[in-house]
């Protein structure tokens, strides 16, 4: 892998890493969310998807987070939701990724008029509202989470075509590719052996940003009723369903959830944002 490239994984091997508090931060809560994620239900206390006590009971001893109008337990709902929605997003975004820096490859290495087709199609697509969009992908291929990850996909895939596509722009004028062609490589081999390692930077860190912004964007569309069926443990889906009793003064089958998409979303764009400031810097 090219230096360019390592750039961004070798970040955590410099020196005293962890006192930059931003990439702590983001370390910190990408590490919950994926360790929930994949434990979530076997940590959790009760089944969330089970009633286990009395409905709308606040926070007690026995349930952390209370109990919602249904009964359940909403600590185990929200500890076992990052399954639905850290695996999802993820999923989207490492999808996303890879299309769309093969396609930002092709198109930025060979500049044509396909090529221009393909970026006005992208400029199409990025000028829709991206939750409007989301909502009429979601009406038209069914609500499931096959469904939702393609969703996903085709919505975040154009970001990774420009940025690929803009690296690629810059990388091929370099001296190491007129370099490969005096050797006598073909292009294809310039473009997957040269080019795409050394334009997969921005890539790279816009994965965490994507990341956090699938989950907004998964939460919404179930807030909406667009999203995962209930009782499906699912941040959004929790919020919509307990938010009308908020005036009954139920604050807490909302606000716990609401707080764990604040801080996974603050988390994944927090380490986005450091590992891009640091590269920077190096």
């Amino acid at each position: 892998m090219t230096t360019e490239t390592t750039q961004a994984l070798n970040v955590f091997k410099t020196r005293r890493w962890y006192q930059d508090r931003l990439l702590l931060a983001g370390v910190i809560i990408v590490g919950i969310s994926i360790f929930l994620s994949i434990f979530g239900y076997m940590i959790a206390p009760f089944d969330p998807g089970t009633p286990v006590g009395p409905i709308s009971q606040p926070p007690s001893r026995e349930f952390w987070f209370g109990t919602d109008s249904s009964g359940l337990d909403v600590f185990s709902r929200v500890i076992t939701a990052p399954r639905i929605d850290v695996t999802l997003s993820v999923s989207a975004a490492l999808l996303s990724g890879a299309i769309g820096t093969l396609i930002g490859l092709g198109t930025g290495f060979y500049e044509g008029r396909f090529s221009s087709l393909v970026m006005r199609i992208s400029d199409v697509l990025q000028a829709f509202p991206i939750f409007i969009l989301a909502m009429v992908l979601v009406a038209l291929t069914g609500r499931n989470l096959v469904n939702l990850i393609f969703a996903l996909t085709f919505l975040y895939t154009p970001i990774f075509v420009r940025l690929t596509r803009t690296e690629v722009l810059t990388q091929k004028t370099r001296t190491y590719v007129e370099a490969a062609r005096a050797t006598g490589n073909s292009e294809l081999k310039i473009a997957l052996k040269h080019v795409l390692p050394n334009s997969l930077t921005p890539s790279l860190i816009q994965l965490s940003v994507t990341v956090g912004f699938g989950i907004l964007l998964t939460a919404g569309l179930s807030f909406i009723g667009a999203g995962v069926r209930p009782p499906t443990p699912e941040w959004g889906l929790m919020i919509a369903t307990s938010a009308p009793r908020l005036i009954l003064g139920e604050w807490w089958s909302s606000l716990f959830p609401g707080i764990a998409v604040s801080l996974t979303v603050f988390g994944f764009a927090s380490l986005g944002n450091a590992l891009e400031r640091r590269v920077g810097n190096q």
